[in-house]
């Protein structure tokens, strides 16, 4: 496909049976869906899949939602899934394109070179008519060895340092309602607004019927919000995953986001930080 990062529905079948080729199904829904991931993987997943939580494999001392998993952590979960060194990994997702993308920059934040989503997701995979398995995974345990890259991630302190110094551009992919301030947060105690000087994309405007828009509409929705995809840029969104999926779309853009502000607004919205409301201020 065009896009590295991407691999086809018909890629993915012509190589269920190879061992070292891993659907990995990370489906997961904000509450309003209705949607329980693990159940449905229980259900239907694609043969061979295995279930990543992002709420299971995460920092479980804090209380902000899937925040990236320590490195033993890391190492530890995916080994248990019979993810080792050397796997190439497909992330998928029941919505086409939503939690698949936080699945990709996780294992490359933990040094997997060979990861990608599937363009699509689960959706057009069942409209194909291509093979599903019910059930538990049932792949043997193996050896995964982390390299982690904390270049891809920030942190709050870095985002408001960042952001003070004119070091990257900040582009949050929260409707644009959320991002104004005008509706109310999904998690409850946050502040209504967005930080400082961020852009807005929301990442419906990247995706098309769950797929990822093609690199012209790309480009098209950073520029029309007043991004420069030729100089840096962190992402950020409620907590962590949309963001994600801004992170993929840069890149099929032809650019690359610096890092994701892995809290977000779960945890910038909580913390007393500035806040911005109404529309994105124009660059001076």
């Amino acid at each position: 496909m065009s896009n590295p990062n991407l691999v086809s529905t018909e890629w993915l079948s012509q190589r269920l049976g190879d061992p070292d080729v891993i659907p990995v199904d990370g489906s997961w829904y904000l509450p309003a869906a209705n949607r329980d991931g693990a159940a449905e993987f229980l259900e239907a997943h694609i043969p061979g899949a295995v279930y990543f939580d992002i709420n299971a494999v995460a920092d479980l001392s804090t209380d902000l939602p899937h925040m990236l998993p320590s490195t033993e952590a890391f190492a530890d979960a995916v080994g248990k899934l019979g993810i080792g060194d050397g796997a190439t990994v497909v992330a998928y997702d029941g919505a086409g394109l939503f939690a698949a993308a936080r699945v990709w920059w996780t294992f490359r934040a933990f040094g997997v070179k060979q990861v990608y989503v599937l363009d699509g997701g689960l959706p057009k995979w069942k409209a194909e008519g291509r093979p599903l398995e019910s059930g538990a995974a049932a792949r043997p345990a193996k050896t995964f060895t982390p390299r982690f890259d904390a270049t891809v991630v920030r942190t709050a302190d870095q985002i408001a340092e960042g952001v003070d110094a004119g070091l990257f551009q900040v582009v949050d992919a929260r409707p644009a309602p959320r991002f104004r301030g005008e509706a109310p947060e999904p998690r409850p105690g946050l502040a209504l607004g967005h930080i400082p000087g961020s852009r807005n994309v929301p990442f419906d405007q990247v995706v098309k019927d769950g797929r990822l828009a093609e690199e012209a509409e790309l480009r098209a929705a950073f520029e029309a919000a007043g991004v420069d995809v030729s100089a840096p840029i962190v992402t950020t969104c409620g907590s962590g995953v949309s963001a994600a999926i801004l992170a993929l779309a840069l890149e099929g853009a032809g650019s690359k986001a610096e890092g994701l502000y892995d809290g977000s607004w779960a945890e910038w919205g909580a913390g007393g930080r500035p806040v911005e409301t109404g529309p994105a201020k124009t660059a001076t």
